[in-house]
């Protein structure tokens, strides 16, 4: 039984790190596969592509007693060219959209380990109910878009405010409340 199957009870603290276990690289394409294909069904099977061979899988794991125990928010990062980097697929599970910061700490860890291996543009194609959030990141719009039929801002980080995090997979843990 999953924490998502208990509606009443969500861990006030999450580890964000970079998914190494297969458990949690399992759990990000599981969550995508949710959010993209069977929620917004912006993707009619599978939300995967060539990009997922080389890009570096972050996760928002909810704890269980203090133990890993779930992945509920995601996003994906990879290097399009030397120092170019992106951000995408970023997903958190519907039940935990009203836990304050988990998209704001994905979104923190994509930036700072892209800026620890020498970032020098950080881009992002950001649904256009989510531009408000990555303003409040720092980040700046470039151009409005259609994607899959959705529209999209292309958006920039500001990396001054995001410092470099050179071991993605020790990440951090986030103690954030419901609702904010």
């Amino acid at each position: 039984m999953s924490i998502m199957d208990h509606a009443s009870f969500i861990s006030p603290e999450f580890i964000i790190r970079a998914a190494t276990e297969r458990w949690e690289v399992e759990g990000a394409a599981r969550l995508r596969h949710q959010v993209f294909v069977e929620e917004q069904r912006i993707f009619e099977n599978d939300d995967t592509d060539d990009i997922d061979g080389t890009a570096i899988p972050l996760v928002a794991i909810a704890t269980l007693a203090a133990e890993p125990a779930e992945v509920v928010g995601t996003v994906r990062i990879h290097e399009q060219a030397p120092g170019i980097w992106k951000g995408s697929r970023l997903a958190v599970a519907s039940s935990h959209r009203r836990v304050g910061r988990l998209g704001a700490e994905l979104i923190r860890l994509a930036v700072s380990t892209a800026n620890g291996r020498g970032c020098t543009e950080f881009h992002a194609h950001v649904q256009r109910q989510n531009v408000p959030l990555f303003k409040r990141l720092h980040w700046f719009p470039v151009e409005e878009m259609e994607i899959h039929g959705v529209p999209h801002t292309h958006m920039l980080a500001s990396l001054e405010h995001y410092p470099p995090v050179l071991d993605p997979a020790s990440g951090w843990s986030a103690r954030v409340r419901r609702g904010v």
